[in-house]
């Protein structure tokens, strides 16, 4: 097994403070055959003379530079230089326990699987354990396309591709839609079209580290990340595909449509709702048309519910409300 090797392709921007700690925990894996590729993305920091001193420390450390154009731009820079059969890929700010590709290189191989997965676990920025985002399976699962799509428009399945391990002939002509902040999970669908459906292992072995200061936690009054128009525009993507290709997930992939609006609506800010903002006014107009729909729908919480129809009704005050409630709690509200 030991003769494949696996090119692990690392975007960089700017990332001084953890670049090291999450280059260590590559070059400590259990499994030695890596291609450690850190694409550097324009850093400005100091960031591209630190990737040169750990690139001194492990011959399997390979480094490019780049002008900036955001981390899908990085990634398929680095999909083009991976000169291995198997491609990962790991974020700067994130760190993996030492067994993760051993473990899933000989879960995809002993199967004959098309993909494999890694399950994972949040930590803040001094490691203490934050809430699970995907609950990880009990045992070894491998989860059809179907299955896995539909996980995704629950909430429940792991779209990120750091979790993951892929033959190079998946990715194709595949490449990370540049551009977007809700990348992995368009990405992941077109690929999951394509392949019988991923094995998932249930060692939480990869460590997303939630910085204060990442792209889409970054809070100021009237700051807002297009992630939230991205995720509403990945559901419209999601409605067509389904309806074309997995007609029995209808229901969920509306339920995906409500409540990703829903989260557009709790992090615009107030400041945008307003009637010269079309996109704003597109939300409304969907709310306004699956009225019956929000009532209906069995994959939605009452609490989802509950805040969907305030939302169709006074969208505004429904936002000033959760905003104040919000500060109340100590927390800051983005567009609050």
């Amino acid at each position: 097994m030991q003769s494949k090797k696996i090119s692990v392709i690392v975007p960089v921007y700017n990332s001084i403070t953890c670049l090291e700690k999450c280059v260590r925990s590559l070059c400590a894996q259990t499994y030695p055959n890596l291609e450690i590729l850190l694409i550097d993305d324009g850093s400005t920091d100091g960031t591209a003379a630190l990737m040169e001193e750990l690139a001194k420390t492990d011959s399997r450390i390979r480094i490019h530079h780049k002008e900036n154009g955001g981390a899908s731009s990085a990634r398929n820079a680095g999909i083009s230089l991976a000169t291995g059969e198997y491609l990962a890929f790991a974020d700067s700010d994130d760190y993996l326990e030492p067994y993760v590709y051993e473990e899933l290189l000989q879960a995809l191989t002993a199967g004959d699987y098309p993909a494999a997965q890694i399950s994972r676990d949040e930590v803040d920025e001094e490691g203490n354990r934050l809430p699970d985002v995907c609950i990880p399976p009990e045992k070894k699962w491998f989860c059809e396309a179907e299955t896995f799509i539909k996980e995704l428009l629950l909430h429940r399945g792991d779209c990120s591709f750091c979790t993951k391990l892929f033959p190079r002939e998946v990715f194709g002509a595949h490449r990370f839609p540049e551009g977007e902040l809700n990348e992995d999970f368009r990405l992941l669908v077109e690929i999951l079209q394509e392949i019988a459906g991923i094995v998932i292992l249930p060692k939480q072995g990869y460590h997303v580290v939630a910085r204060k200061t990442s792209t889409t936690r970054m809070r100021t009054k009237d700051s807002f990340s297009r992630v939230f128009i991205d995720i509403v525009e990945n559901a419209d993507r999601m409605q067509v595909l389904v309806d074309e290709k997995y007609p029995k997930l209808h229901a969920y992939a509306v339920r995906f449509n409500l409540y990703q609006r829903l989260d557009y609506l709790l992090h615009v800010p107030i400041s945008q709702m307003r009637a010269d903002n079309a996109f704003y006014k597109s939300v409304k107009r969907y709310l306004r048309r699956h009225f019956l729909d929000t009532i209906k729908n069995p994959y939605l919480t009452k609490k989802n519910k509950a805040y969907l129809l305030l939302f169709t009704a006074a969208p505004k005050t429904v936002r000033r409300v959760h905003a104040g409630k919000m500060r109340r709690n100590g927390k800051f509200a983005e567009g609050s």
